[in-house]
This record gives C-alpha cells, structure tokens and sequence, in this order.
C-alpha cells in the first residue's frame, strides 16, 4: 500500500510564513508514516489583491524555499510535491512542479497548459513547459505529474497511464467560481475513470479557491475528500484496486488510439 497524505492551506503573500506551513505538513505526514504528501499549486506567495506577486515573489530552485525544505527532508522517508514559481526572462516564469525527496529534488516539470480560461490569463506571466512530465517511483508504484489545469485535456492524463503511471497526481489553485467545485469533482473522477488509475488532486483553499482535495480510485469512487477549510487528509492506494478495475474495465488495452503525442 502507498500511503498519501493531501495537504490543502491558504497561501499567504510571505513566502516564510508558506515556507513555515509546508514543513509543519511535511512533518505531520512524515509522523503518520506517508509514503507521500502533496501540496497545492504556487505556494510561494498569493494575494487575491495583488496578481503580480507570483512574478515578483518567484525563487530558482536553488533559492531559500526550495533549500529550506530539502534541508529539512534530509531525514524523512517522505516525498512531497508541489508547485512554485521560478524566474525565465524578461519578469516572466515558469510554474514548475518539484518532488523532493530526502535532500534532492528528484522530479520536476514546468505546467504545459496555461490558464487562459474564464476571464484569466495565465501566459500573460508565465511561459508554458514543452516536456511531458517524468514518471516517479513511490514504493514501488507509478506516479504521473500534472498541474490544475492539465486537468482538462485528457489526452496528458492518458499518456502519463501509457507511459506506466497508476497514479497521478494534481497539486492546484482550482478558482472558484459559478460550478467550478462541481468541474473539479467531475473531472477527478473522469480522469481516473477513463485511465483505471487513482487520481489525486490537491487545490489551496480560501477565499480565492476551492480546497475540496480529494482521492479517486480506479473506477471513479472518491476516497476521501476535505473540506473548504486547510486540512490534511490521507488516503491508501491499493493496486490490487488497480488491477481489478484493469481487469473488468481493459479501456487501455481496447482502445483504438495511438500513445497522445506533445505538439
């Protein structure tokens, strides 16, 4: 069993007191002996009043977050994931996606679909990522990385599966807004449902985004999900679950399709 620990918060504007947060939620998960944490999207810096702080808030990835928390993994068995913002030219960034691990960050990608829907504007301020993400090893088990708003094209959660992934996993800044929670849930379970894959998702809180984490199993069953309110939950991924649902549901070895390719 993979254990995994969804921590949910509100992003504050001082990157010290996010910092401050996430080691406090690494350490409790690393308490209840999770194999994984996963945090949200952009946990630097956010101000509902001040849209620019992602740009002027961002850190290299050898920067004094990204340092703090691998000084601080040294000695835990726990791989946390998230999202920050890192600086590319001209004041743009990239909204880059880490997994560190005991000191080392040994997974990174940089969020290839941006957020140009209902009224925002994402790539006005960042530059969109041109990889397919890694696949990550966790206790054995396949992970596949995405980013919020990866969530709506199916075809990056397809080829992570074909590429191995059993599970992927979605740190967000889901927005509210009129059906947006009913979006989110909708598309985690379809997601996982369409891949015979978990599907964790993990979005900030507060007056500007939802929360609503949650875990969706293989067939398109919610584990467990959290509130509105910050929050860290768990959950078990079983692949014995896995295999079953491959079993009766074999989408993947029916389908008509080639492997989904970048363009």
């Amino acid at each position: 069993m993979l254990k995994v620990a969804l921590g949910q918060f509100v992003v504050s504007r001082s990157w010290q007191d996010n910092l401050a947060t996430t080691i406090t939620l690494m350490q409790q998960a690393e308490a209840a002996n999770a194999h994984l944490l996963v945090l949200p999207e952009g946990i630097l810096a956010r101000d509902i009043n001040d849209p620019d702080l992602n740009s002027k808030q961002a850190q290299p990835l050898d920067g004094p977050f990204v340092n703090s928390l691998l000084n601080i993994s040294q000695t835990m068995s726990l791989t946390t994931i998230m999202t920050i913002h890192t600086p590319a030219l001209e004041g743009l960034t990239y909204n880059t996606l880490i997994a560190i691990h005991q000191g080392k960050i040994v997974a990174k990608y940089r969020k290839l679909h941006l957020y140009d829907a209902f009224t925002d504007k994402e790539s006005a301020k960042v530059i969109a990522g041109d990889q397919i993400p890694p696949l990550l090893d966790i206790a054995g088990t396949k992970i596949g990385l995405m980013i919020c708003y990866d969530l709506r094209f199916p075809e990056l959660a397809r080829r992570l599966v074909i590429d191995g992934a059993d599970v992927l996993v979605l740190p967000a800044a889901w927005v509210r807004g009129p059906l947006k929670e009913s979006h989110w849930e909708l598309l985690l379970r379809t997601r996982a449902l369409e891949n015979t894959a978990y599907m964790i998702g993990v979005s900030e809180c507060g007056v500007r985004n939802i929360g609503c984490s949650m875990v969706v199993d293989p067939l398109g069953v919610v584990v467990t999900q959290a509130t509105e309110q910050p929050s860290l939950i768990f959950a078990e991924v079983d692949k014995k679950r896995i295999a079953y649902a491959r079993n009766i549901l074999p989408v993947l070895k029916n389908t008509r399709f080639n492997k989904p390719q970048l363009t």
